[in-house]
């Protein structure tokens, strides 16, 4: 079992920066993928960043040159940096562990932490 606890939202001015953080606790090892979604009002859950084992690092095209995942192994918390923040990045974003253990994938989620951008 794998728990994850979201920190670090809040509300902001477009233009401002938050920093999320991401404690798990559990079953969980380095060798670990893990990523933040998103979900907007109305709009489906969608991935912003992964990590995945050896520090590589992928996030999607909306936010790339603003956010910034990375991980601490030995507190084994992962962040999200998210600079010049726009409204429409305004949404609950949640915690993703994808713990592979032989061939069985199991998906754990953090309750999730709300991220209001002020135009």
């Amino acid at each position: 079992q794998v728990q994850l606890v979201e920190s670090g939202g809040g509300l902001v001015q477009a233009g401002g920066s938050l920093r999320l953080s991401c404690a798990a606790s559990g079953t969980i090892f380095s060798s670990d993928a893990m990523a933040w979604y998103r979900q907007a009002p109305g709009k489906q859950r969608e991935l912003v960043a992964t990590i995945r084992s050896g520090g590589s690092t992928n996030v999607v095209d909306s936010v790339k040159g603003r956010f910034t995942i990375s991980r601490d192994n030995a507190k084994n918390t992962v962040y999200l940096q998210m600079n010049s923040l726009k409204p429409e990045d305004t949404a609950v974003y949640y915690c993703n562990a994808k713990i592979l253990r032989g061939l069985d994938l199991t998906n754990y989620w953090g309750q999730g932490t709300q991220v209001t951008v002020s135009s």
